[in-house]
């Protein structure tokens, strides 16, 4: 398996630039999948079902490769927190963030689309975030509009300044792709990124 042979099942921006650091070639597609949640799925069944889909969704385009699949969801108290597309919800969700710890779930599928095996795990990644004014949320918001971000901030530039403090193994999965997990599932079907020729 050559790095040519990788598969980014995702239109994400944030997504394609965390893959980059592995200096691997890849091919980016947008596997076309309902992500509405089933009922009384729990957000840890939600993330593990829609990383999987994406991922087999695009093994009959490419019936050769290694496809990769993510999904990201952010919680309190429970509650799925989804992207927030406008201010007013932005501006919604971190008046409520305020404060309080938020759980980031972040799940990644590979997918071998020629053995029909995959690989599946979760990570999270807990955010306490400051105690917030309505200036500084607004004035947050207005500079980096992160309104296609789960939880209305991006933890890789001036989000960091709404957080107190951060829980997690790799923060790589706070932006969307837990590179860590992502290599040793790579080395399981022999396509180390440090171990190819180039």
């Amino acid at each position: 398996m050559t790095s040519t042979k990788l598969v980014l099942a995702s239109s994400s921006p944030y997504r394609r630039q965390l893959l980059q650091k592995l200096g691997m070639d890849f091919i980016c597609a947008s596997p076309d999948i309902d992500e509405t949640p089933d009922k009384h799925e729990t957000p840890e069944q939600l993330v593990l079902r829609l990383a999987k889909q994406k991922a087999t969704a695009l093994a009959t385009t490419f019936p050769q490769h290694l496809i990769i699949g993510s999904d990201q969801i952010a919680t309190l108290n429970n509650q799925i927190i989804g992207k927030p597309h406008t201010h007013e919800a932005a501006v919604e969700q971190l008046t409520a963030f305020s404060g309080k710890k938020v759980e980031f779930l972040t799940s990644l599928c590979l997918h071998n689309s020629k053995t029909h095996q995959s690989q599946l795990t979760m990570d999270k990644y807990i955010i306490k975030f400051r105690h917030l004014t309505g200036a500084q949320i607004e004035n947050y918001l207005r500079r980096e509009q992160p309104y296609d971000c789960a939880g209305s901030f991006k933890s890789e530039g001036l989000g960091i300044c709404l957080f107190e403090g951060m829980e997690g193994e790799d923060p790589n999965t706070l932006v969307g792709l837990p590179l860590i997990q992502l290599v040793n599932m790579l080395i399981n079907e022999g396509a180390d990124p440090l171990g190819i020729n180039r």
